[in-house]
């Protein structure tokens, strides 16, 4: 039996790829969330360790991700003690 949820995203498959997209910046943005608080990190102090600013740490904070660069998201994750992995997904 179909789910709505599946139901809807076959006959609208372009919400799908919306959807896939603003749920992956939710994720990172819960992700750093989660460390941060974990580690008891400020955003400052935070910024100050990865060499970003501030405002770099609110976006992703914010899940707003889309817009800060691999790099400086990786400098992030670094400093909270993660390294990032790219493992094939199955089709």
């Amino acid at each position: 039996m179909e789910s709505e949820f599946n139901r809807f995203f076959n006959e609208h498959p372009e919400q799908k790829e919306i959807f896939e997209k603003e749920f992956n910046d939710f994720l990172l943005s819960e992700f750093i969330l989660e460390k941060m608080e974990a580690e008891n990190i400020s955003v400052r102090a935070l910024a100050k360790k990865a060499g970003v600013s501030p405002t770099i740490i609110q976006k992703i904070r914010s899940k707003n991700a889309s817009r800060i660069n691999f790099r400086t998201f990786t400098n992030v994750i670094n400093t909270l003690g993660y390294k990032i992995n790219f493992e094939k997904i199955q089709n």
